[in-house]
């Protein structure tokens, strides 16, 4: 989907790869850029620094955690902004540490960010891209949402959610011959402090301009699934072909996948 002239909302666009997306959605031409999130000294900065760009931009604090306040800001979007082309599905975080080591309130909000959010904010928007049968939504999951992975536990937990919701809608919409095109996103790790002290023994550290780059490419070229630096297929591929034990040993001990969270401080 091309972005010019387009209605782009962005969650968790203030920071990371999110506010890479955003800047990139105006260089492309969007009419109007939308940006949610929880920061509301970063919605104010963001907002400022992109007043130069083109294109109206328009900012909501919004804890989408919060299911009362995706609600009410999204028929605030309705209302204020217009109806949405382009949802892009950014926002979320990550606790690593092993499983037994999280608290209940842990697991329920990295569930209720990185998993139920999205399908609550896709909820809102898609009946909008439907009626008009124009539309995309791209969701950001995860490599651990292909690979299970030491410390990442409910974090992985998350984006396998995210990955067989997405796909499944987008399956929904060809079978009911919708234009509305779904497209999930799974990065290995992300030089943006999120992942601050995580260590990769193969596998390179992705960078923010880079990968922002190609996401909103793939969006352009209604792509269905990438998963980058290996490809989805790959990862598929060993997981059917190999057997758990072998799988276990590669990813261990070739690609060094399962050590990487052991010095992970995260984003202070």
């Amino acid at each position: 989907m091309d972005f010019k002239n387009k209605i782009v909302l962005i969650t968790g666009g203030c920071s990371g790869i999110g506010k890479i997306m955003a800047r990139k959605s105006l260089e492309r031409g969007c009419s109007k850029l939308i940006i949610w999130d929880i920061n509301e000294d970063g919605l104010s900065r963001t907002k400022d620094e992109f007043s130069k760009l083109g294109g109206e931009v328009f900012t909501f604090k919004v804890d989408v955690s919060n299911l009362d306040e995706i609600k009410i800001n999204a028929q605030r979007v309705r209302t204020e902004v217009g109806s949405v082309d382009i949802l892009i599905n950014n926002a979320g975080i990550v606790v690593g540490k092993y499983f037994h080591e999280h608290t209940h309130d842990q697991i329920q909000k990295s569930m209720l960010i990185n998993s139920n959010a999205l399908m609550h904010i896709t909820l809102e928007f898609l009946p909008g891209m439907i009626s008009k049968n124009s539309g995309s939504v791209c969701n950001i999951a995860s490599s651990a949402g292909l690979i299970s992975n030491p410390k990442m536990s409910v974090y992985a937990a998350s984006k396998w959610a995210v990955i067989g919701w997405g796909d499944s809608v987008r399956l929904e919409m060809e079978q009911l011959k919708k234009n509305v095109r779904v497209t999930t996103i799974m990065p290995f790790f992300i030089n943006t402090g999120m992942f601050d002290g995580v260590k990769s023994k193969v596998l390179p550290i992705l960078e923010p301009e880079k990968t922002s780059e190609r996401i909103i490419k793939a969006i352009e070229n209604e792509t269905k699934m990438l998963a980058m630096p290996l490809p989805y297929w790959f990862i598929r591929l060993s997981q059917g072909l190999l057997p758990i034990p072998a799988f276990d040993w590669v990813m261990e001990n070739v690609f060094g996948i399962y050590d990487t969270m052991k010095e992970f401080t995260g984003r202070k």
